[in-house]
């Protein structure tokens, strides 16, 4: 039987700021039995989904790396300004108006790693996803 749980995180509306931590599975403090020394999660992201609610279209990116960081060369899911930049028009992932973008694939997230990401919309944009939560050992 896998050890991995299924989970979830968001709705979360995007802001502006495209340095805002979305996503990071690190535990900062942890009681156990005696005897027993527990190691940090990990995530496994299977999907995510940006639903733009708005009438116009509205662009997004994400980036993996330190908290806080959308330096340029960690761009994930959606590509992002040069040099992590705000997102102006013709930068990022375009959501066409009242639809969503959908991403699968596989994204290891260790307990270093920060999602991050914004919009160039203001709570135009929400995102949301699953995945898989399990202990690095």
């Amino acid at each position: 039987m896998a050890a991995n749980k299924s989970f979830r995180f968001g709705p979360v509306a995007l802001t502006t700021t495209t340095t805002t931590n979305i996503l990071n599975p690190n535990v900062t403090a942890v009681t156990g039995p005696v005897g027993f020394t527990m190691t940090q999660p990990y995530i496994l992201l299977r999907h995510v989904r940006v639903t733009n609610k708005t009438n116009a279209a509205a662009n997004f990116a994400l980036w993996l790396g330190a908290t806080g960081a959308n330096a340029a060369g960690s761009e994930v899911i959606a590509g992002g300004a040069a040099g992590g930049g705000a997102l102006t028009a013709g930068t990022g992932t375009t959501v066409a108006a009242n639809s969503s973008f959908d991403w699968y694939g596989v994204l290891r997230v260790d307990a270093a790693d920060f999602l991050v990401g914004g919009a160039g919309t203001a709570t135009a944009l929400t995102i949301e996803g699953e995945g898989e939560i399990g202990v690095s050992g």
